[in-house]
């Protein structure tokens, strides 16, 4: 986490906002044991863990905000920034990966303008790869907030993004 003189651009939270936090995080109120649990909850309503929420549930848990943010940042699935409204998922399974997933990756990356873990400046598509979506006989395969598109092709993958930036 930064220190305090460290400047970012991370907003502070609306008191309102602070008030539904509190409210989401009351249930796990000084149970360390409910700690993912509790920054799910938070990112669910929120869509990542901005700084501001994670001191909040720091606070709340009667933890560390170096604890919280350990935990946050171990696991992949939460994101300490925002999310573009269309979260697109590369896999990179093998089956994927023989048919041509390297590929589609960079042409996807060419096309919106954006590499692995970053999202477009209007916050329209964020950009990840993933182990694997489950699907390999339809490889190779991508994802678009959690609906499948497989026997992916560059031609594919320009129609549903458009033409290259």
């Amino acid at each position: 986490m930064p220190d305090s003189k460290t400047t970012t651009d991370t907003p502070a939270l609306s008191p309102e906002l602070k008030a539904e936090l509190a409210n989401i995080i009351a249930p796990y109120r000084n149970e360390r044991g409910a700690l993912i649990t509790a920054l799910q909850k938070v990112q669910e309503r929120l869509g990542y863990l901005p700084e501001p929420a994670i001191a909040q549930v720091a606070q709340a848990m009667k933890l560390s905000e170096s604890e919280v943010y350990g935990v946050a940042t171990f696991y992949n699935f939460f994101r300490l920034k925002p999310v573009g409204k269309y979260l697109v998922s590369v896999c990179r399974g093998t089956a994927c990966h023989v048919r041509g997933g390297p590929r589609l990756l960079e042409h996807i990356k060419k096309n919106l303008g954006i590499g692995e873990g970053q999202t477009t400046a209007d916050l329209k598509y964020s950009l990840e790869t993933v182990a694997c979506v489950g699907a390999c006989a339809l490889a190779p395969n991508i994802t678009i907030n959690n609906e499948t598109f497989g026997k992916m092709t560059t031609k594919k993958a320009t129609d549903i993004f458009g033409e290259e930036r």
